[in-house]
């Protein structure tokens, strides 16, 4: 990659702010925590439908405003509405509250989906390096796994006794660090090629609906990342902690498996230039689709034998860490600049009406125990994986293009 290049900036700051965004000491405990608070099974999905539903009504406004506005105002007011929801953890111990909190924060997601690949495909064509955009999706999803390497082992060691005074020592750090990521914000630069689009919203949205509907293959191959990605990583994350520690892994472990995890994922996210250089981006897919559904098999049915269930976890987070930065760059190969933001949020509506639907089917089998959620999983993965993708080579055109 060039250097001294807005790309090269923008890709730093993302960097760095992905980097203090994800230092979430309660992630470890997150389940855990929630249990602790009262919450059963079936509630803490209702936590996730309520983040999703969120998304699914945010993302269009969200994706104008990028559109209009620019990725960076974007990211600073979902930077501040998600220190806001984390903040309600605070006093959280009705259900009600965890709801509030989980749309709050899902509606700050919102800000930064779409923007933020915009931005980063958008600054990589000024230097005509768009070609680049998978290397520099792995490379920013990277700094997540750093970051939780360092917090899960933390916070899974202060929280090993699941006591009040501990829960809330991680979350006061969870937000000192979501205010770094806010200031470090402040650093984005807007692409020279950015103008503000300024037709009426309402035809933006039109354009964005466009281009889906154009190219059919996106929507499939949208399909085919997102309905892998809900049951082998929104859910699993969620239920893997007990999954643990019925296999008998003590609290206190589950951060250095997490941290392994990330290990695992920061090279694996760093490896995304190397493996698509030697294997077609279409059978990584398909390979890292394969994957999954095993992952979450051997999770279902040897959940009592450890090392089989920390195999399938691992194997689940480099899936993770491979499928979004290349399915990134085949997205954005054919989405226009005018409307880059909004597309990919309409796409992201689709993918929390997937979550509603993936986590109202999981809800309604939930009584079964973690055999009968992660069996589930495993079917709805099969079914996205079989889901066929084809690279698309040519970029929609707008009208007014």
């Amino acid at each position: 990659m060039k250097k001294n290049t807005i790309a090269k900036h923008n890709i730093k700051v993302l960097f760095w702010a992905q980097f203090f965004s994800t230092m979430s000491f309660l992630q470890p405990v997150l389940t855990l925590f929630y249990m602790e608070r009262g919450l059963s099974e079936k509630e803490i999905l209702i936590v996730l439908m309520c983040w999703s539903g969120a998304v699914m009504l945010g993302e269009v406004p969200s994706g104008v405003f990028a559109d209009r506005f620019g990725a960076k105002k974007s990211f600073l007011t979902g930077a501040l509405i998600n220190i806001a929801s984390y903040s309600l953890l605070f006093f959280a111990h009705e259900p009600w509250v965890f709801f509030l909190y989980s749309a709050l924060n899902g509606f700050s997601v919102t800000f930064f989906s779409g923007a933020d690949e915009a931005l980063i495909y958008e600054s990589l064509k000024e230097s005509d390096e768009q070609h680049l955009m998978d290397r520099a999706m792995g490379k920013i999803q990277s700094a997540g796994f750093i970051s939780a390497m360092m917090a899960v082992l933390f916070g899974a060691y202060i929280a090993k006794d699941l006591k009040e005074a501990q829960f809330q020592l991680l979350i006061a750090l969870g937000i000192v660090f979501y205010t770094i990521q806010l200031f470090l914000l402040f650093w984005i630069k807007n692409p020279s090629s950015f103008t503000a689009y300024r037709e009426n919203p309402f035809q933006q949205v039109t354009e964005g609906l466009k281009v889906i509907k154009e190219a059919p293959q996106l929507l499939s191959m949208f399909l085919n990342v997102t309905l892998v990605f809900i049951p082998a990583s929104a859910v699993y994350e969620n239920f893997n902690q007990p999954l643990f520690t019925h296999a008998g892994l003590p609290v206190y472990l589950i951060g250095i498996v997490y941290a392994i995890a990330a290990i695992v994922g920061y090279f694996a996210s760093n490896s995304v230039g190397w493996l698509c250089e030697r294997f077609s981006r279409i059978l990584l897919l398909n390979i890292t689709g394969a994957l999954a559904v095993v992952g979450l098999l051997l999770s279902a049915i040897y959940g009592q034998t450890l090392w089989i269930v920390l195999g399938a976890f691992f194997i689940l987070k480099l899936v993770r860490a491979v499928r979004y930065p290349i399915y990134s760059q085949l997205s954005n190969d054919i989405i226009p600049s005018e409307v880059r933001a909004t597309t990919i949020s309409l796409l992201s509506i689709l993918d929390s009406v997937c979550d509603l639907i993936v986590f109202g089917i999981i809800s309604a089998i939930a009584i079964k125990g973690l055999i009968g959620i992660f069996i589930g999983c495993a079917t709805l993965a099969l079914i996205g994986t079989l889901l066929p993708i084809k690279t698309i080579k040519t970029k929609v055109k707008l009208e007014n293009s």
